[in-house]
């Protein structure tokens, strides 16, 4: 009993481990506020022994979380260098802010020449986009903390303890190790597919009546993968030690994600007594599909793959366990040699042959996976399926470079104003001018926070809309923690070590919750500040209402500025970003449309790969349009319908260039002249959209299809059976057309039978 018990534990545990390492990738979420906190707990901690009074303690905090924060290099090395090379910009940042303190215009223009240049300076790389955050903030704490000449030297000691503090934080007691994110991103994909692949054997063994709780499951957590497949492809940048390896993994994750909703749609298939719909599995309303009844051939086949799913389900979860087990080496190498229609069961019906090509093709990818993450130590155990699947590894890295850099040479960066960091410098630059002046009525000490925010809206933002949401969620979050600060500062009082660790963990979820709410993030800053300005004794609830009213200034004048200096309209940015996905869709069937002919074509992959960077931006786009505050109740519910229209295109294009990649030499599926139709309709039919997007005087309408089975060539050629790779390709070709068809009535694009009507 107690052993049962034991074990019930563990799992749960582990459960629970798995979950939360796929709600945060990499850890990178909690070790950057565990970072960040304990480089500003040493400097306070040694600032004490030291007789430290609460303005150098607060000076000191600030001056190791900023030094802590803003860098973002890739490796160790790089680094370190940026934080030796951060000192000295930071004692000039805090030497001017001194000398020109109670100096208003020359100060005031001192400090909106370091905003312009610290936003400038972002197109040069992370090192001086961290050297000009750091300038910046530390010029602001020196106006925090009301810095002057005579307090310099104190002070440099402060700033210099607090960098010492960052290193040994970074380096030594949470170290920063891209490697070690690198695994932890692995680890969390693996949690999230390895829940996918034990809820498909679920699917595969489930009766007649529990098919619906299991697809409602199996929903649930292909909606999850995908997820953290996002997630983790937004922190590549600081999780890998190069761009390259980057592009490896997350080439691989998004192969192994598309097999992955492949092999359930093909599980699907295969129980259901009918073709069911391909967004059975992306819409909870669809309805369940009929299950086939059992019968003793198809329970020897499920059983077969029931043993299948249970190796690729260790892959998944235990790669190294795989590795040192010659039985389950050769277990691998079976399920490898399914793509290739070797060591299938000659009794399995068309539908379960799909199924054990999908095996073949997500043990693949997850190896992949391995491969393109190899330890040196631990290196994947060579094998005859293994060196032919790193060959086409190789092969697929060398072609993205290739592509890649001949990208470069024909789209060269755009110049001069037309420069993001040009026009963001200038707008941020006028917009903190307007808050200066601003926050200088409101109150001639506090200004700076209006400064704060509008410096704060512009980062990583991209069109006025986007700083509109953004300066929208900064006020609400302030707000909020007006008040929390109150209760905090009221309760706390002067006990000065209990304020320091509230400062601490707020300091902590602060940096935790940044990626998944800019609001969290603004309410546990401004709960900080109610317990820094009681360490100041400046605390007053007039001081926390002001912080309101400074803020509302600054995010107003922001947005003033973004609609002032060289606007980025909302409208504009999202439509080229729409005009971007088409044009990435339109690449990606032609790619695949002539991988599938001519097996010496480039590789399609990296083109699906564009395609999720062109889709994921305009979704960051579409925000402020589909953001419950926007007024336009039609416009948001039309920018929803078009994104969900494209994520299914997206789809199914991903699938389509995948299973263009996976055909074997030899194939006639390329010779299909529907192939090279359905692809002049859909480039006719993007050309059409884009046209209407860009305001041209085009006579061109949507040219629409009512399906395969209609078109003329079909009477000739015939329809392929289901489940055969012709049909998939076709399947998927039809699916992208339809979509694209489908964007003609939200866009206002005139199809070919309204005009014929």
């Amino acid at each position: 009993m107690r052993q049962s018990v034991h074990w019930s534990t563990r799992a749960v545990l582990r459960e629970a481990r798995d979950r939360y390492a796929a709600s945060d990738p990499g850890l990178i979420r909690l070790m950057a506020g565990l970072r960040t906190s304990t480089a500003i707990a040493l400097a306070l901690i040694v600032l004490a022994l030291l007789s430290a009074d609460p303005v150098h303690l607060v000076a000191g905090a600030m001056a190791a979380m900023v030094s802590t924060f803003a860098i973002s290099d890739r490796t160790v090395r790089k680094q370190a260098i940026t934080l030796a090379l951060a000192l000295p910009f930071a004692l000039l940042a805090l030497t001017l802010g001194a000398l020109l303190h109670g100096q208003i215009v020359l100060g005031d223009l001192a400090f909106l020449a370091v905003i312009c240049g610290a936003v400038y300076v972002r197109r040069f790389g992370d090192r001086t986009t961290a050297l000009g955050m750091i300038s910046f903030q530390v010029w602001f704490v020196s106006v925090f903390v009301g810095a002057t000449p005579e307090r310099l030297l104190p002070l440099y000691g402060t700033v210099a303890l607090a960098f010492a503090c960052s290193a040994v934080s970074r380096f030594l007691l949470v170290p920063d190790r891209p490697g070690l994110v690198l695994r932890r991103l692995r680890g969390a994909f693996r949690a999230r597919l390895g829940q996918t692949v034990t809820a498909q054997t679920r699917l595969l063994r489930a009766a007649p009546g529990e098919v619906g709780d299991v697809l409602d499951d199996l929903r649930q957590r292909t909606a999850r993968l995908h997820e953290a497949a996002l997630m983790i492809q937004g922190r590549l940048v600081v999780g890998t030690p190069d761009e390259a390896t980057a592009d490896s993994v997350q080439r691989r994750i998004i192969n192994a994600e598309v097999a992955a909703e492949r092999l359930t749609l093909m599980l699907i298939a295969a129980r259901s007594t009918e073709r069911p719909d391909t967004m059975v599995l992306r819409l909870p309303h669809m309805p369940v599909p009929a299950v086939a009844p059992w019968s003793e051939q198809t329970d020897a086949v499920t059983a077969t793959l029931v043993h299948d799913l249970n190796i690729l389900h260790m892959m998944v979860t235990d790669p190294q366990g795989v590795q040192h087990d010659p039985a389950l080496i050769r277990d691998r190498d079976r399920l490898l040699g399914y793509r290739e229609s070797e060591h299938i069961p000659h009794d399995a019906t068309p539908a379960f042959q799909d199924v054990f090509h999908g095996v073949g093709d997500l043990a693949r990818e997850v190896l992949g996976l391995r491969m393109a993450l190899d330890d040196p130590d631990d290196p994947v155990q060579e094998s005859p399926a293994a060196d032919r699947s790193r060959a086409e590894f190789d092969a697929e890295n060398a072609a993205i470079a290739d592509a890649e850099q001949q990208a470069a040479q024909d789209n060269p960066a755009p110049s001069g104003l037309r420069r993001p960091t040009t026009r963001a410098a200038l707008q941020v630059t006028v917009g903190a001018a307007l808050a200066m002046t601003g926050g200088e009525f409101l109150s001639s000490q506090r200004w700076y926070w209006a400064v704060l925010t509008c410096w704060i809206i512009f980062v990583n933002t991209s069109s006025t809309g986007e700083i509109v949401v953004k300066g929208y969620r900064r006020l609400l979050g302030t707000m909020l923690g007006v008040v929390a600060g109150i209760v905090l500062a009221t309760l706390v009082g002067s006990h000065l070590w209990l304020s320091l660790v509230l400062v601490l963990v707020a300091v902590f979820l602060m940096f935790f919750t940044a990626p998944v709410s800019y609001t969290a993030m603004s309410f546990c800053v401004t709960a900080a500040l109610g317990l820094l300005y009681s360490l100041l004794h400046t605390y007053s609830v007039a001081v926390l209402v002001l912080r309101i009213e400074e803020t509302a200034l600054g995010a107003t004048c922001g947005i003033v500025a973004a609609m002032l200096v060289l606007p980025v309209r909302t409208d504009q940015r999202t439509d080229d970003q729409l005009v971007a996905v088409l044009r990435k869709i339109e690449a990606a069937v032609a790619a695949s449309i002539d991988q599938l002919g001519d097996r010496s074509a480039p590789d399609v992959i990296d083109t699906t790969r564009e395609l999720d960077d062109a889709l994921s931006k305009l979704r960051a786009s579409t925000l402020p349009l589909t953001h419950p505050i926007t007024p336009m109740r039609e416009r948001r519910e039309a920018a929803r319908y078009v994104v969900a229209i494209l994520e299914t295109a997206a789809y199914h294009t991903r699938s389509l260039a995948t299973t263009a990649e996976l055909v074997p030499s030899g194939s006639r599926v390329g010779a299909d002249p529907r192939l090279a139709i359905m692809g002049r309709r859909i480039t006719a039919n993007v050309d059409t959209i884009v046209a209407h997007l860009n305001g041209e005087n085009t006579t061109a309408a949507i040219e629409s299809s009512s399906g395969i089975a209609s078109m003329p060539e079909t009477d000739t050629l015939g329809l392929p059976a289901p489940h055969t790779l012709a049909f998939r390709v076709l399947r998927h070709l039809q699916r992208v057309d339809e979509s694209i068809v489908a964007l003609a009535r939200p866009l206002n694009v005139p199809s070919a039978s309204q005009k014929a009507g």
